[in-house]
Parts: structure tokens; sequence; C-alpha cells
């Protein structure tokens, strides 16, 4: 609905990104209140192949900016708004969200049909009864659009097109017959914020106050064929286990859906610390939809890459040591931290920064970071095994109460597994 962003804001093709997987430019602009604190962020996509606005663009735009895997977070805790297409409205990818922190953009139909406004009520008010928020434009206050003025919990005023005369009936009207927050957008001067303060209007967007910034978002890509398996799989509504199966064979496919199933995008009050636990939260519906947009937005690959095969590697020697003295719970979480010990690598940023875009509890972390506790004592025997350093080998298995038989086998039996994942 904005225009503040002056690029189209349409989807394109995944391309490349820093430090592996897929990505794609896109700029959020901040909506602040009058003592200029942030309440929100527009995105646009920059991307720069395509310019069409699709539904299909709607859905990949959102899908990336949850699953973003770079050191800024997109959206955090703020509202995020959304621009839409009506077709767009009613796809699955909106499950995946937390619908009290999305703003949907809904866009005028382009003429006062009142037989079309009265057709798409139902699935506007369907949206806000799931908790949704919606903005519109200020055609909304036209008499054509009555049956949605309503549901407005946001009206954008471009006071680029609407001369102080008529912005002040608008506003006026607004006021009288809605509920919605006005938003003034493009404002540029300051003499444009004190008009339109003195309206009483109390959310602003434009470049008085912030101009779009660009981020080149990345989703760590994992391999197409684990993808299509998984779909089938939920397709045919698999056991937990076989699922659960999947997801550890794949490191990308594990790090997207941790990223997304602890991300602030989804609202929940606890932090997942195992894939099984994700699973079984996200449900099969949300899983599907979950993977089926992971496989439009990855990129064609063949077999995953070393660090990938050798983070699987980690994950499932850990997890088969853990066995040995850990209860069943704290072993699924050492296949987890075994997979992200390599996040650095597979995203090429630090690794601090990789294991905070994951929101895991103070153990993962600090076996990831610091070691210093039974996990993170794994994780340096398990880094041991992989050297061929007999000293360090030594000194990690006295840590922990695991004889060099446990040892070894387990590391024959992982590495045995990721081949075979690999021959499949």
């Amino acid at each position: 609905m904005s225009n503040t962003a002056t690029a189209p804001t349409s989807s394109s093709p995944a391309t490349p990104a820093p430090g592996g997987g897929v990505g794609a430019m896109i700029a959020r602009q901040a909506i602040v209140d009058g003592q200029q604190s942030v309440v929100g962020y527009e995105l646009f996509n920059r991307s720069r192949s395509q310019v069409e606005h699709t539904a299909a663009s709607d859905v990949l735009l959102v899908f990336t900016a949850l699953s973003h895997a770079g050191t800024e977070e997109l959206i955090g805790k703020m509202l995020l708004f959304v621009n839409c297409t009506h077709e767009s409205l009613s796809g699955g990818h909106l499950e995946l969200v937390n619908p009290d922190k999305v703003v949907l953009e809904i866009p005028p139909l382009g003429h006062a049909a009142m037989e079309e406004v009265q057709a798409r009520l139902p699935i506007l008010a369907a949206l806000r009864e799931r908790g949704f928020h919606l903005a519109f434009n200020h055609q909304v206050l036209e008499s054509a659009y009555a049956p949605w003025l309503p549901l407005a919990d946001f009206i954008k005023l471009d006071i680029s097109l609407l001369p102080p005369e008529q912005l002040a009936v608008l506003v006026k009207y607004a006021g009288r017959q809605s509920q919605a927050r006005l938003i003034a957008e493009k404002v540029e001067t300051a003499q444009q914020f004190d008009m339109v303060s003195a309206l009483g209007v109390q959310l602003f967007q434009g470049y008085l106050f912030a101009r779009p910034t660009v981020v080149q978002t990345r989703l760590l890509s994992p391999g197409q064929a684990s993808i299509v398996q998984l779909l089938n799989l939920l397709r045919g509504q698999a056991s937990t286990d076989a699922i659960e199966e999947v997801l550890k064979k794949d490191a990308g496919l594990a790090f997207n859906l941790m990223r997304l199933i602890n991300s602030a995008s989804l609202g929940l009050t606890r932090e997942i610390t195992s894939i099984r636990q994700a699973v079984l939260l996200l449900g099969l519906k949300k899983l599907f939809r979950w993977a089926a947009l992971l496989l439009t937005a990855a990129r064609s690959a063949g077999s995953p890459p070393a660090t990938g095969q050798t983070a699987v590697v980690r994950g499932r020697l850990m997890e088969l040591l853990a066995n040995e003295f850990m209860s069943p719970e704290e072993a699924d979480q050492a296949f987890v931290i075994g997979v992200f010990s390599m996040l650095d690598q597979m995203l090429g940023m630090p690794q601090a920064s990789a294991v905070g875009l994951l929101n895991l509890p103070d153990e993962l972390s600090t076996a990831l970071l610091e070691r210093s506790n039974v996990h993170g004592r794994l994780l340096n025997l398990v880094e041991a095994c992989e050297s061929g350093d007999d000293d360090s080998f030594d000194q990690a298995a006295q840590a922990l109460p695991l004889t060099s038989q446990q040892i070894n086998w387990a590391h024959l039996q992982a590495l045995a597994w990721a081949d075979a994942i690999t021959q499949a």
C-alpha cells in the first residue's frame, strides 16, 4: 500500500546469499509514533529480477522475513506491515506467523463495485477473527467500502496525494466512523509532520523519520531431495519418528525449523530445544506448509556441502553418546547442539551471532559457546574424535562417563549413518 519505498514490492527467484544458502533483498521502513518510537516495520521486496507484485511474492516475502538467518532480526517483536494482494490473503503462509504481530495491508479493488466489496468481506472478517490486524488506504473511507471500514485497525493517509483540506475532512470522518489508528505516510518535512499532528494523526511513516534500510536476507539451503522426502512423509501423515529422522539428516532443514519455531513471529512462551518438540508443536499441517515454502525458496543444489555433512555426523554422534548416560530429552538436545556447532561455517558469521539467531535456552547456548556444561564437554569430545589428536581425545573422554569402546563404536555408527544418507 505504501509507496514510500520506491523500489518494486515484488518477489524474485531465490539468489545465493553470503555464507551459503539463498536469500532476497528486503527493505524495512519504520512506522513511528509522535515521540518517534518505532511501533512497527513495513517490508518491501527489493529483489530486482521481477517487478510483478503477486500472491506468490507476498508468500515468499513473509516466509523469507520469518526465516531470515542473518545477524539482524528483521521483525523481532514489532508489528509487521505486509502489502498483500487479495489472492494471497487465503495463503497458508499466514498460518506460520503470530497473527497478533502482523498487519495485512489490504489494497483497494480499483473500482467501486459494491458486489465485489461484499464478496471479499468474509475473507477479511475471518482474518481479523483469527487475530490479524488490517490496514487500508484512505479509499476505505469512501461509501463503496463501508462494509470494510469496521474491520480497519489502521488507515494509511498518503499526504503526497491528499491536499490538506481533504486530509482534514478524512481525519475527522475516520474519527467519527471507525476505531482505526491513522498513519500519515510519505512524511518528508517537519512542516508536514506538524500539519498532520495538529489534525490528530498519531502514527507516521516517511523519509523524515527513516528511509528504508535494505537487508540481504539468507535462508540456510537444505537439500531439495530432503524437502521432497519430508513433504511426502507429511502428505502421508507419517509418524513423528519418521518425520524427525528426515529433519535430523539435513542440517539446513534442522536449522531453518528451529529458527522459525523459536522466532518471535510465532509468539511462543518457551524455547524449543529439540527437533521432536518442534515437530509436535508445529503439527503436520503447518509443517507441510513450511516445507512447501522452503522448497519454493531453496535453490537447486546437488549433494549437501561437506560442512553440512560434518554437522549431521556431529549431531548423530552426540546423540548416540548422550544416550549412554543422559535422558532421551537430553539426547535430543545433544543432537541439536552437534548439528548447530558448525553454524558459523554454514552461515558465514561468528558463532555467537549464529547461535543468537535461534533463541536457544541458556544451557544449550552455553554448550555451544562456552563448553562449560556436560553438553559442552560432549561437544569437545566429538570435535576431538574428528581431529585425530590423541591428547585432546584422552582429555575430553576423561571428563565424561564414557569408555573408549563406547566412543569408538558410536563414532563408527554416526559415520555409517551419514554415509547411508549421502548414498540415498
